[in-house]
């Protein structure tokens, strides 16, 4: 039987941090999709498409990952996956909470899916999807906390502004 996991998320964009989470669920499962969810209700940075995008470039060293959108529901996404097991990523003891409230309200809904919880590398406990944003709207240095690809495209939407001097 082959052992499949969903590692959910809105991944707008991808971070190193999400990276290092896919990577340890990948090592563990024979194949893990990750689900970028398309929630209609959020404003993205990044269309669905692009997010698919980014995500399959940063993720494509590794073979038995793929990625695919999904609307409504994670649970009704994890059956037509035919998936039991939900990767969630902690960075600090604050998202435990959150992610605990998420957990159970999914074994309300299905409880044949299980949630499995995979504890970050410190060195990306500070790094979510909005303070990358942040940090480079405000000239911040992210190289080293995204895939050179995500780099790529936060310059390409919001290219440097030029400042000028006195006259």
């Amino acid at each position: 039987m082959i052992q499949r996991a969903v590692y959910p998320g809105s991944f707008d964009p991808i971070t190193n941090g999400h990276i290092y989470i896919a990577e340890r669920a990948a090592s563990i499962f024979d194949e893990l999709v990750v689900g970028v969810l398309e929630n209609r209700s959020k404003t993205c940075t990044f269309n669905i498409d692009e997010r698919q995008a980014m995500n399959r470039e940063a993720l494509s060293h590794l073979p038995n990952v793929r990625v695919k959108s999904f609307e409504g529901l994670l649970v009704d996404f994890m059956r037509a996956e035919q998936c039991r097991v939900i990767i969630r990523g902690l960075r600090a003891l604050s998202d435990f909470e959150y992610e605990f409230q998420l957990a159970l309200m999914n074994r309300q809904l299905a409880p044949e899916i299980e949630t499995f919880f995979i504890v970050t590398d410190a060195k990306y406990s500070y790094l979510s999807s909005r303070s990358i944003k942040e940090v480079f709207h405000f000239g911040g240095s992210i190289q080293d906390m995204v895939p050179p690809g995500v780099y790529r495209r936060l310059r390409e939407r919001f290219p440097p502004k030029t400042i000028k001097g006195p006259q």
